[in-house]
């Protein structure tokens, strides 16, 4: 029998967002637990090794706390005698969740998971949510749909995004982006940016970083002003503040996908308002499939139907071209999407080819397209740090193609330079029918008296 410490010993097991969220809300001053180590997912790179910073992990920890990798785990629960694995990341399936868990028990720890009452933080402000089940299924595009009925309205929203900390931890404790400006300043990756970005050109302020009870108040004084609090999630997690209106999207692309992974079915149960996007490309057969499932767990849930129709820049680089599709990489990624919207616009405009990049790929990039083997003839935008965003600008331009369709919602050729002409895909949010947005959050404005015009 293994000793028992006078503290119990704490893994937790992340990658690189929820993992340190749970630890400042639960563990950072609670002298029943003594946290050992974190564990990082594969595919957050360069962050195991490292440590999260004391200046971050509080006074019982002043030197920090070391980040291992997850693959170490059977080992690392013996040597370090850990008693508690606390599993923290998203977007993965029930079966990948209990054979994390098997793993830890079989080693002979507890396995648990911390809820709402444990890690939510509660604003001055109302606070709007909007959550997924799956990533890509259009959260991206319903955070920005609220944010721009909300602004019409008169209403300042500032957004919070989940976490996506690769970084110096330290320096990414509150980070606010109002200009395109700050993206660089803080270093961003192009995961990063795909999410901030979008929000800034419209105009709109928003946070990220690892502290988000330091985030929640810096947004609530933030000097442009703060009527409303919109919870930009991320990864299908449930949200770090607790939420006065829960938006929650299903994709009827991946029906059944809503019952089956973790946590977007949280996600779901919690929500008040579920937008089945996509209505115009998913098969009827799918659309019902996963109404019958939201009503199957959430009854009391508004359900409004979305498309999610797109536009390109230039068609004509397209039309008779052989092309390179670049697509928003988490998507394709841990969302197990075999395409993306790219896809569908460079096939719609009719290009000659869509060109795999696969005998062009390198490095990092290589390593990554191997553990997701289930792509089409497209490349994922990757970019978690200068050494990957170099490899990709080089397979951008070794691929032999007449074209790229960049299918991001980042300006990519702002980050790197292409030698082939290239076009954009953007793609937004569209109501169809009653209930719709506007309606729910015009009653959400009048519910908690907000100052709208």
């Amino acid at each position: 029998m293994r000793r028992t410490p006078q503290k119990r010993n704490v893994l937790i097991i992340g990658a690189g967002g929820r993992d340190f969220h749970n630890f400042n809300m639960y563990f950072r001053d609670n002298e029943e637990f003594n946290v050992v180590g974190f564990t990082a997912a594969e595919q957050v790179p360069d962050i195991y090794g490292r440590k999260y910073p004391p200046e971050l992990a509080g006074r019982l920890y002043p030197d920090g706390i070391p980040i291992y990798e997850e693959k170490d785990l059977p080992r690392l629960i013996k040597e370090l005698n850990v008693t508690d694995c606390v599993f923290a990341y998203s977007d993965v399936s029930y079966q990948h969740v209990m054979s994390i868990g098997a793993i830890c028990i079989a080693a002979g720890a507890n396995y648990m998971m911390l809820g709402p009452d444990s890690t939510m933080l509660k604003s001055r402000k109302p606070v709007v949510a909007v959550g997924a089940v799956r990533t890509g299924a259009g959260k991206s595009q319903t955070s920005r749909r609220i944010a721009e009925i909300l602004t019409e309205k008169g209403i300042r929203v500032v957004a919070v995004r989940h976490p996506m900390a690769y970084g110096d931890l330290a320096a990414q404790r509150v980070m606010r982006f109002a200009e395109l400006s700050d993206l660089e300043k803080h270093n961003c990756t192009v995961e990063e940016a795909e999410e901030f970005e979008p929000h800034i050109v419209r105009g709109n302020v928003i946070y990220a970083g690892v502290d988000y009870e330091a985030i929640l108040k810096a947004v609530e004084e933030d000097p442009k002003g703060c009527d409303v609090i919109l919870w930009d999630g991320g990864n299908n997690d449930f949200p770090f503040f607790r939420p006065d209106l829960m938006v929650t999207v299903v994709d009827p692309h991946r029906p059944g996908h809503e019952l089956t992974y973790y946590p977007g079915e949280i996600t779901l149960r919690l929500a008040d308002v579920v937008v089945i996007n996509k209505i115009d490309s998913a098969p009827p057969e799918n659309i019902e499939k996963v109404r019958e499932n939201v009503y199957k767990v959430n009854p009391r849930a508004t359900i409004v139907e979305a498309a999610s129709p797109y536009t390109v820049d230039e068609p004509e680089i397209i039309k008779g071209k052989r092309v390179l599709v670049i697509e928003d990489g988490p998507t394709l990624t841990h969302g197990e999407m075999s395409y993306g919207v790219g896809t569908v616009a460079a096939r719609r405009w009719g290009a000659a080819e869509l060109v795999d990049p696969k005998p062009y790929v390198m490095g990092r990039i290589a390593e990554i397209l191997e553990l997701y083997p289930h792509m089409g003839p497209l490349l994922p935008a990757i970019g978690y740090n200068k050494r990957q965003l170099e490899e990709l600008e080089a397979i951008i331009n070794r691929t032999e193609c007449d074209a790229v369709v960049v299918a991001t919602p980042i300006d990519l050729g702002r980050l790197i330079k292409m030698n082939k002409p290239h076009t954009r895909v953007y793609y937004r949010l569209q109501e169809i029918g009653s209930p719709n947005l506007d309606e729910i959050l015009t009653a959400f404005i009048k519910k908690h008296n907000l100052p709208a015009k």
